[in-house]
C-alpha cells in the first residue's frame, strides 16, 4: 500500500488510557473526601480549559478582565456537573480528560453567549451598513459605485429576505454579533445560522447578477441598463 493510500485507523485507547479512565471513575463515584478531592481536580483541570476558551473567544466579546475569568470560573463548575451526570455514558472513544474537555468548551460558548446579550443591543449604525458590501465578499473594486451598491443591498433586505434571513444576516454580518451569541438568543444551533447567513449572502448576491449590479462571475458590472431594468 501507499503511503497516500493509508487508511486512518480508529483511536483506541492504551492500556494507560484505560487505567487512566478507570481511576477517575472510581474517584469520582466514591462519595466522601476521595470524591470531593477528585472533583477538585477536574475543576482546576476544566477551569484551565475554559481560561484558554475565553481568551480565544475575547477579541469577538463586547466585556474582559474580571467578567471573562468569572465566565471560565461559571463554565467550569458547570462542566464539572456535567461530567458528573454523564460519566455512566463515557464509552472510552477517547482519553478521558479529552472527553470532560467537550463539557468546558460547550460551557464556554453557551455562557458567552447569554453574557453577550446582557451587554448589547442591536444598533444599525451607518458604519455598520458601510462595511456591508465587504462582509458579503464583494470586493472594493467590485463595489465601485458604493452608493448605488449599498442602495440596492438595503433594497434587497428588505424585499428578497425572509424575516429570519435578514434577521440573522443583520446580527452577524453588519453587527458582528458571534454566532454563539446568537444561537442562544434564538435557541437553536451555531450550523443553524450558519446556514441561515449562507442562504441570505447568496439570495442578495443572485439579486445583485440579476440587476446587473455585479456580472454572473460576482464582479461589478462597468454599465447598467438604464433604470436598472432587469434582464429578461
Amino acid at each position: 500500500m501507499e503511503v497516500g493510500d493509508a487508511v486512518p485507523q480508529r483511536w483506541r485507547p492504551s492500556d494507560a488510557d484505560d487505567d487512566e479512565t478507570d481511576d477517575w471513575r472510581r474517584r469520582l463515584t466514591a462519595g466522601g473526601p476521595i470524591q470531593r478531592a477528585a472533583q477538585e481536580e477536574l475543576y482546576q483541570l476544566l477551569l484551565r480549559v475554559a481560561r484558554a476558551e475565553v481568551h480565544r473567544r475575547s477579541a469577538s466579546l463586547p466585556f474582559s478582565g474580571p467578567e471573562l475569568d468569572d465566565i471560565a470560573h461559571q463554565a467550569a463548575a458547570d462542566a464539572v456537573l456535567g461530567v458528573l451526570r454523564r460519566l455512566h455514558e463515557f464509552r472510552g472513544d477517547s482519553r478521558f480528560t479529552t472527553w470532560a474537555y467537550t463539557f468546558a468548551i460547550f460551557e464556554v460558548s453557551t455562557k458567552t453567549g447569554r453574557h453577550f446579550w446582557q451587554h448589547r443591543t442591536l444598533s444599525l449604525d451607518a458604519s455598520g451598513w458601510e462595511h456591508l458590501p465587504d462582509r458579503l465578499g464583494i470586493s472594493p473594486e467590485e463595489a465601485g459605485m458604493a452608493d448605488e451598491l449599498l442602495a440596492a443591498l438595503r433594497h434587497a433586505i428588505d424585499t428578497v429576505l425572509s424575516r429570519r434571513q435578514r434577521e440573522v444576516l443583520l446580527a452577524v454580518v453588519v453587527e458582528g454579533v458571534p454566532l454563539e451569541a446568537l444561537a442562544v438568543a434564538r435557541k437553536t444551533s451555531r450550523g443553524a445560522l450558519y446556514k441561515v447567513v449562507f442562504d441570505a449572502r447568496r439570495k442578495l448576491r443572485d439579486y445583485l447578477v440579476t440587476h446587473h449590479y455585479l456580472d454572473e462571475d460576482g464582479h461589478k458590472q462597468d454599465g447598467r441598463d438604464e433604470g436598472g431594468e432587469e434582464a429578461r
